[in-house]
């Protein structure tokens, strides 16, 4: 099977993120003043909807998740969006993918810190579609992301297996199989132990040159080995 359009996850997938988003999700803890955590339990942070998480992981109500969000966001803008790095090896996948394939991002981070990392990145132009959540909480849901990204890019029934997502999470893979998609989990994210293989994802990356054999090569038995090793 052969791929025509990638659509790659941002946080955990094409950038290490965790210093800003655990910077941020403290100063919003803080400001409700909530201090008993572990710090690793805020990994936990990286990839589902931000409100949803601070509701799920400390019991807010809906009120002070939005209030969460609120300083998070505060944070974010001015120091948490700059404190992150691309990992190594990500820029020249994408420089060399993008000459041959469709690269989208769908991400559930929003979609206007989402354009201003990319373009701190100068990897913006090297996507035809990026869709991200908005502010007031629409298309926060991983699956309403991808399915915004198929929309702008014109993908009907018939051309779903043409499409793969990439992604470091389960939200990633588990969104993909409802939209009918392929799904590659990369482990040079932020996944817990068999999280990816446990959420069903249909091939696995050890490391970012394995995933760029992968998308650059036309032999797809290249992942299909590594998956049934693992």
């Amino acid at each position: 099977m052969n791929f025509d359009y990638f659509l790659f996850d941002l946080d955990g997938t094409i950038s290490d993120s965790k210093i800003g988003i655990l910077n941020c999700v403290k100063y919003a803890l803080e400001a409700l003043n909530i201090d008993d955590y572990d710090e690793e339990y805020l990994l936990n942070f990286i990839g589902p909807p931000l409100k949803k998480s601070f509701i799920k992981f400390f019991n807010l109500d809906d009120k002070k998740a939005d209030y969460a969000v609120e300083k998070y966001r505060e944070r974010f803008i001015i120091k948490g969006i700059y404190e992150n790095v691309m990992y190594d090896g990500i820029y020249n996948l994408l420089y060399k993918l993008s000459s041959v394939k469709t690269l989208a991002i769908a991400t559930s981070k929003p979609q206007k810190f989402t354009e201003v990392i990319l373009k701190n990145y100068k990897i913006f132009d090297f996507f035809k579609v990026i869709v991200g959540s908005e502010f007031d909480g629409t298309r926060s849901d991983k699956t309403e992301v991808i399915l915004e990204v198929l929309n702008q890019l014109g993908i009907n029934e018939n051309e779903k297996n043409r499409v793969l997502m990439i992604g470091d999470r389960k939200y990633d893979i588990l969104a993909a199989k409802k939209c009918g998609l392929k799904s590659l989990g990369v482990k040079f994210g932020y996944a817990e132990l068999d999280e990816l293989e446990k959420a069903g994802a249909d091939y696995l990356a050890e490391s970012v040159d394995e995933l760029e054999k992968f998308l650059l090569e036309k032999e797809n038995d290249y992942a299909e080995k590594k998956n049934s090793k693992n």
